[in-house]
Formats: structure tokens, C-alpha cells, sequence
């Protein structure tokens, strides 16, 4: 692993551009996880009451009414996009790659890029983005900002904010699992439903920030054609390969200068045809970083 991560840090120091293609792997390694201590700290009740096992499976659990859905909902935002993540992987790939010519494009919807300092026009992310809700009727192709509205559900749910104004579960336990109906988040333009700006089917809503996104990294790519660039994939798994990974492996196998790096706990691998470009490093990504620096 040492001699990859010697051939990353020459590759990343000698390249053009880095191009950085994040998944759920990225943030797993900075301390975001879904199930274990986390979830069991702030979904204990959920747990209990309903048989959820972890926060990802319970976006999806038929709750019984919304005053219910929308409070889990409320919780599983506030802790994955409203707090700092529990260890500083975001800002360490940040400071090898702020005095290069960057770009990120991400799966994730956590928004962590910004909070650790990203330029928010050097970042698309495709998916949506967890501080975003939408209205369910389709001709309004809007996103609406929830924070002011999560803060509400939360202090309605019982949570209290420690010294560092986080919210935390009150030292009794005694948290509320719904909140009051007239809380239920509503559409700003014709009070419709509102659900999460979140990509899981064809009513995901792609408004102009969505799209302005896009056709910035359209254009990096095409200003950056045929340079030495750093492919620079971490953490991106098998559920929508289409988006980062195939992309990557294409446009590194078009461009003889590229590199491909796949940084993938417990999955990096790279097709024959781009081998002789690839350094794949099967390890946490934030112990690469860390070896990086």
C-alpha cells in the first residue's frame, strides 16, 4: 500500500486537474455511519418501537401517519447534513487539493464538501441534497430550504443543545417520536405535500442550481480534455456506478495522460484496459489521506 500511496501523491502533485468522484464511502469514513452507535443513540426509540435497524432501512419504513415519518425524518437530516462529521477526513482531502485546479462531483446528499470548505461552484451533487425538500406536485420544479424547519422538529421531538449547540437526547431519554401536525412541512407555493429532494425516481426535481452544477463540470471537463488528470474516486460503490465509476474508467482509458485512483475500502479495482493508468488502495480513506499528507 505504501508504493501506491508514494505513486497517488507523485500522480497528485504532477496532474492538471483533479477530478474527484465521492460515494457513501467518503462520508462512512468520516464517521457518518447509519447503523451502530450513532444510530442506536438517536434512534433508540425507532429502534424499539418499530424493529429499525439502521437509519438508511428506515427511510424507507411505512410509519404509521406523517406527525411520525416527519419527525424520523427530522432527526435522520439534522444528524447527516446539520453537524460536523465525527472525524476530519472532508477537510484533510480538502488541503491536498485546494491549490489545485478541482472539481467534485458526488452521490452523496450530506452536503459535507461545503461545510468543510469546498467552493460550492466546484461541486455537483447528483442526487439531491438532504437539506432540500420538494413539493410532490410536478410543475413546480423548486427546492426549498428545510434547516429552519428541522431546528422546530427537533426541539418539538425534546431535544435540548449542549455547549456546542448540538442537539443531543435529553439526560432523562424522554423524547417524543411524532410531531404536531401543524408542523408537517408544506410546499411555500401552494401548500401542497412536500417529500426530500432525493433521487429515487423520475419526480426528483433538477432545479437551475442543479443544472447550473452541471454544466460547470460539463465545462471542466471539456477545458481539461486530453490533460494530465487526476481521476480521483473515492468510496463509490456498485449502486449507481453509471454516475462516477463508469464515467472515470471511459474517460481515463480516452486520455493516455489520466489516472485513475480508486480509494474503496474493501473494493478497489479498476477494468485491465486502464490498469497500467490505475492505483487502486483497498483501505479506510481517511488513513490514505493521512498517509498522504
Amino acid at each position: 500500500m505504501n508504493e501506491d500511496i508514494r505513486r497517488l501523491k507523485a500522480a497528485l502533485e504532477d496532474c492538471d486537474a483533479v477530478v474527484i468522484g465521492a460515494g457513501a464511502g467518503l462520508s462512512t469514513s468520516a464517521g457518518f455511519t447509519y447503523s451502530g452507535e450513532r444510530f442506536e443513540k438517536y434512534f433508540f426509540d425507532f429502534a424499539e418501537r418499530f424493529g429499525i435497524s439502521d437509519m438508511y432501512s428506515g427511510g424507507f419504513y411505512p410509519f404509521p401517519d406523517s406527525e411520525t415519518r416527519w419527525a424520523w425524518w427530522a432527526r435522520h437530516i439534522y444528524y447527516n447534513r446539520y453537524i460536523d462529521p465525527p472525524k476530519p477526513v472532508y477537510r484533510e482531502l480538502l488541503g491536498l487539493v485546494k491549490d489545485r485546479d478541482y472539481f467534485v462531483i458526488t452521490t452523496n446528499v450530506d452536503h459535507m464538501f461545503q461545510k468543510a470548505g469546498f467552493d460550492k461552484h466546484r461541486l455537483f451533487y447528483t442526487q439531491g441534497d438532504y437539506g432540500l425538500f420538494q413539493s410532490v406536485n410536478r410543475d413546480i420544479q423548486l427546492t426549498f430550504d428545510n434547516e429552519e424547519w428541522v431546528m422546530k422538529a427537533m426541539e418539538a421531538q425534546g431535544f435540548v443543545k449542549d455547549d456546542d449547540g448540538v442537539f443531543e437526547v435529553p439526560s432523562d431519554g424522554a423524547l417524543k417520536m411524532s410531531i404536531p401536525t401543524e408542523l408537517i412541512p408544506k410546499c411555500e407555493i401552494d401548500g401542497s405535500n412536500v417529500v426530500m429532494n432525493l433521487r429515487a425516481d423520475d419526480s426528483f426535481v433538477e432545479d437551475e442550481g442543479w443544472h447550473k452544477a452541471s454544466d460547470r463540470y460539463d465545462d471542466f471537463l471539456r477545458r481539461h480534455k486530453g490533460l494530465k488528470i487526476l481521476f480521483l474516486e473515492l468510496g463509490v460503490g456498485g449502486n449507481t456506478p453509471v454516475i462516477i465509476k463508469y464515467p472515470f474508467w471511459q474517460m481515463t482509458y480516452n486520455n493516455p495522460m489520466a489516472t485513475y485512483a480508486c480509494l474503496n475500502y474493501g473494493d478497489a479495482f479498476a477494468p485491465s484496459e486502464i490498469k497500467k493508468q490505475s492505483i487502486c488502495i483497498d483501505a479506510d480513506i481517511g488513513e490514505i489521506l493521512e498517509k498522504l499528507k
